[in-house]
This record gives structure tokens, sequence and C-alpha cells, in this order.
């Protein structure tokens, strides 16, 4: 077994423990990675994965024997974290959560050490946890096959929906989720609370379905969906996260979810899970959401010319 060694990230130094300790098995034409992979890859994507982090209370999804073994998913931070670590103390109920949150290199390269293979992320921001600047729609594709083989409908559905984003005046962006569908992510001005940001995706995803009932629905239930893709806005409430851009899957081969430019949905090539730690720094150096963030919208506008779609 390979022994541990230290690296310096900023102000601090991370020790990688047991870096040769198998984490990923092979997928198909995609090769086994290591721990020592995952915490590589981190530290190379730090510099486009951060501006996605900071400020967010994480839920951390932990293997500590690799992607075959138990799973833990972590809200709590532990005491014996580094006291350089920010956290952020918010309420749940009955008491209160003390999240990690990831403001440095050397924070992501802790948790890789400490086997976080995914970060989940809030949507909203410390101070402001209530008002989340991102809404999130979950594009889920139903039936069992592999990424490649259940994407064509997911590819429809972001088409769909980002056309009638577009027509309530929302901008938007893509992200594979790593798995086997996409994010398409809104960014919010952070004014409305979350409970009016479910409310509208509801709204909205609610009309896009109706246009194509054969195709879309938002039944929440698996056995009501048949095989029409999920439109799901589950994540746009307290508490809840989504998986963070940049952020490697617990999944053989190392799949990573990745921004998309829009254009991409026209490579035939493109799936869910199309990248892994092996080539998603390539992606982010591409920086396939720049600009994309730069004007966040209210919702009042949108919510406006929703319903004078609607009649």
């Amino acid at each position: 077994m390979t022994r541990a060694h230290t690296v310096r990230a900023g102000h601090h130094t991370v020790t990688l423990h047991r870096p040769d300790k198998p984490f990923f098995p092979p997928s198909g034409h995609v090769a086994a990675y290591s721990k020592g992979d995952l915490f590589d890859y981190y530290r190379a994507v730090a510099p486009a994965m951060l501006p996605h982090l900071r400020g967010r209370p994480l839920m951390l999804e932990r293997h500590p024997d690799g992607v075959r073994g138990p799973r833990f998913m972590q809200k709590d931070t532990p005491d014996h974290y580094p006291e350089w670590i920010t956290r952020a103390t918010v309420p749940k109920e009955g008491g209160t959560v003390t999240h990690t949150v990831c403001d440095t290199t050397a924070t992501l390269l802790y948790l890789a050490d400490q086997a976080c293979v995914t970060p989940h992320r809030w949507l909203s921001r410390v101070g402001r946890l209530e008002s989340p600047d991102r809404m999130v729609f979950d594009l889920d594709p139903a039936g069992e096959g592999a990424p490649p083989e259940v994407f064509g409908p997911v590819r429809t559905a972001a088409r769909l929906l980002g056309a009638l984003l577009d027509e309530v005046g929302l901008p938007s962006a893509l992200m594979t989720t790593g798995s086997r569908g996409l994010h398409v992510i809104v960014p919010l001005d952070g004014r409305h609370h979350v409970d009016d940001v479910r409310e509208f995706a509801k709204d909205l995803t609610a009309h896009l379905a109706a246009a194509h009932p054969d195709l879309l629905t938002t039944a929440v239930r698996k056995k009501d969906r048949g095989d029409r893709l999920y439109l799901d806005v589950q994540r746009n409430a307290y508490a809840q996260t989504a998986v963070a851009p940049y952020a490697v899957r617990a999944k053989p081969g190392a799949p990573v979810a990745v921004p998309l430019a829009w254009g991409q949905l026209d490579d035939p090539g493109t799936h869910a899970a199309r990248w892994t730690i092996a080539d998603a720094l390539d992606q982010a150096r591409a920086d396939p959401w720049r600009g994309a963030f730069r004007s966040p919208r209210a919702l009042g506008p949108a919510r406006r010319r929703l319903r004078a779609l609607a009649g």
C-alpha cells in the first residue's frame, strides 16, 4: 500500500491517506480508479468547481471503502475536522445541523481524503438559506437502460424545457448528472422564498407536461409515469440539495456531473455519463457556462408570462 503523502493547498496542508486504495471499478472501456485518482481530479478541477460551492452548505456522500462499499450521507461536520474548514449551522426541525462549506481547494482535498466522492450543494447560500439563487429541474428518464440508451428522451425534454424558459424570459444552463439525466439550472436573484420558487417550478413543468402528455410527466409516483420522462422539481425545497457541478458520481468508471453548452446536446455522443475523471477537466477548461449566471432573474415577470401562455 502506497504511503500517505502531504500536499500544500493555499495556506494549508492536506494529507492523502492510502492513495492507491481501489475506489471505482472499471466500466466497459473506462478504467478503474483509485482514491488517489479522485484526490488528483479534485485538485485539478478546483478552480472551476469552487465558485459553485462557496458559501453553500453541503451534504457529503462518503464511501470509505470505495463505491462498492457502504455509503454515508453526511450533513453534520465532525468535531475532528480542521478548524480552518468553514462551517454553517442551520436550523432544522427540532434543532440545528452544522454543515461543511467548501470555500477552498484545501477543504475540497480534505473531503476527498475523507472519502467524499460526491458533494451535494444547497441551492441557497449562507445568510439567505430560505431564498435560493438557483432553480433546478431534474430530467429523469424512464426505464432501466444505460445512460446512452435512455438519453434520447432526456435530450428532447431539455430542448422543450429550455425553449419554454426562453419564452418566459429566464436564462438556463445545462449539466449532466453523471448518472442518467440532465439538470436544467436557472439563475435567480435570491429574493424569492424557496416555497415560491418551488411553486413556480411546479407550474412551469405542469404547463410543459400538459403540452406534451405522451412524452413528459410530473407524476411523483413511478407507477404513474409509464414510459414518460419525469420533470422533477423536488430539489427546490428548504435543505434539499443537488449534485455539484464537476462532482464525481459514485459509480463504476467515475463519471462526472459536468456543465454543458446548449449546443453540445446536438452531439450524438453526449449523454449523462459521457465524462469521467479522465476527461472532465477538458470540459471545465472549455468553460461551457461562460456568462450563464451573470444576469440572475426575478420570477415575477416570468410568472406573468407563464400565466399568459396558459391563457
